[in-house]
């Protein structure tokens, strides 16, 4: 009852509707391809202490660096205890909204206490679950993910079902660690391939020392493949794009 307490009045745009069509509802879990690479646990609701990350400017770093601004609408998928959150409200302002998403109940409901206390009007809370971020269709300027890609153990299927979120200009932003993911990071090869593999296309890579790794940034491109269309990737060799994705990395 706690939680369904603390998040009754941040639901606003959450509660709008899933970015799953009712045909995406029809796909089931089998339809996709297993990645060829383990994941990493969920361990801890932070990545490093917020003191440190605002010491080293890292949420001013990377929402500068994607052009975070002023009336746009922000998601913050696994969102843990909320450092992203509470630096994107201010900056996309009373007329912007930003949904914190986690698949972790005590992580939602502590985000949520936090926000009501704070009074961050424009943050809803949401809880997804680990193959699909449960995103309102059509609606995101920008989908963050930090240091946070490498827990996701069927990346195709979340990427597949995140990708009607974006609106027609919207990107997906990652913050990740140059390691195998089983040691919580993601060689950016790899990465590449698996969100070309579901249709999104590089449009930047750069390294991002102040949040501990490199920044990627990547575009929705052509139609969204059908499952069976996905190759899953390994290091040892990148299968070529599926229907919709673009080999064009530059």
């Amino acid at each position: 009852m706690r939680l369904a307490f603390s998040l009754a009045p941040l639901f606003a745009l959450a509660a709008c509707q899933s970015a799953q069509t009712t045909d995406d509802a029809a796909v089931p879990h089998s339809a996709f391809p297993n990645a060829e690479r383990l994941s990493a646990p969920i361990e801890s609701p932070r990545w490093s202490t917020e003191p440190a990350r605002d010491k080293a400017h890292e949420a001013d770093d990377v929402m500068a660096a994607v052009h975070v601004a002023p009336g746009m609408t922000v998601a913050d998928i696994g969102a843990g205890e909320g450092y992203y959150t509470i630096h994107l409200a201010p900056k996309v302002g009373k007329k912007g909204r930003v949904v914190a998403e986690d698949i972790e109940k005590d992580y939602v409901a502590t985000l949520a206490d936090r926000i009501a206390r704070d009074r961050l009007d424009n943050v809803s809370v949401k809880l997804g679950v680990p193959e699909d971020p449960m995103l309102p269709a059509h609606s995101f300027d920008r989908i963050f993910m930090i240091h946070m890609y490498h827990e996701i153990a069927s990346p195709f299927e979340f990427l597949w079902r995140m990708r009607p979120a974006l609106n027609d200009k919207g990107e997906v932003d990652v913050v990740d660690v140059d390691r195998p993911t089983q040691a919580h990071g993601t060689p950016p090869a790899l990465l590449i391939c698996e969100f070309g593999q579901v249709g999104y296309k590089l449009v930047a890579l750069k390294d991002m020392p102040s949040a501990g790794g490199y920044l990627a940034r990547f575009h929705a491109k052509g139609d969204r493949p059908a499952p069976d269309q996905i190759k899953a990737c390994s290091l040892g060799a990148t299968p070529p794009p599926a229907a919709g994705a673009t080999a064009d990395h530059s």
